[in-house]
């Protein structure tokens, strides 16, 4: 079995300052052996980690659209931000990829739809993220997972880290897979775990957009 975080950010996300290196470090420490990097609409720092991670790491990427953002996994090409969610999933699917909607409720407010859990986007995704450590609201993921539940579809769960510190704080505990189908298969046999972050990781976030502003993208260069 393997532990995978499968929703990770790294430096080359614009609201994160992490370094590739030091995600790799902190995996080994805490015992994840497995990861999805999922920038925000890049996949440079995915396929960075993966030439030298000794662990398994999905290809991902964190996709702007219109309507939200969805997530392709087992990327090989990146995905163009602000397409329609249909091109933005057919992009994906034409590379192999799965198609994931992360945090589904986790930043809307509660009473709000969110137009990607529509029947017609739905019949199109493979997975849902049923917990995210950064969720807001209480009731977030429990809304996640019932979803997920009522359209048979994959659960995944992710930190959302943006931060050393978080990496690890959601995970699951699946077989070993080998490839995107294999992968599901493993997925529908695993076990969630998870804990929510502090809000406070968020002004980490808000800090690591502002420094980028102001200071331009320096952070891949950190130590």
């Amino acid at each position: 079995m393997i532990k995978a975080d499968l929703h990770i950010h790294t430096c080359y996300s614009i609201d994160c300052l992490t370094p590739i290196e030091r995600i790799v470090d902190r995996c080994l420490e805490i015992g994840i052996n497995c990861i999805a990097v999922a920038d925000h609409n890049t996949i440079a720092g995915a396929l960075k980690l993966r030439e030298f991670a000794p662990f398994e790491v999905i290809v991902a990427e964190e996709i702007l659209t219109p309507m939200g953002e969805i997530m392709g996994l087992f990327l090989s090409e990146e995905v163009s931000r602000r397409l329609s969610p249909q091109e933005t999933i057919s992009q994906i699917r034409s590379q192999g990829g799965l198609v994931a909607i992360p945090h589904p409720f986790g930043r809307l407010l509660p009473w709000n739809a969110n137009p990607l859990t529509s029947a017609e986007i739905l019949s199109q995704v493979d997975i849902i993220e049923t917990f995210n450590s950064r969720t807001p609201f209480s009731d977030s993921n429990a809304r996640a997972w019932k979803l997920a539940k009522e359209q048979g579809k994959a659960a995944s769960a992710g930190s959302d880290a943006h931060t050393l510190g978080e990496i690890g704080r959601a995970y699951v505990e699946m077989p070993e897979f080998d490839g995107p189908d294999d992968f599901l298969n493993s997925l529908a046999q695993g076990k969630i775990f998870g804990q929510k972050s502090s809000y406070l990781a968020h002004l980490a976030s808000t800090w690591a957009r502002t420094r980028k502003y102001i200071l331009g993208d320096s952070s891949r260069s950190l130590p």
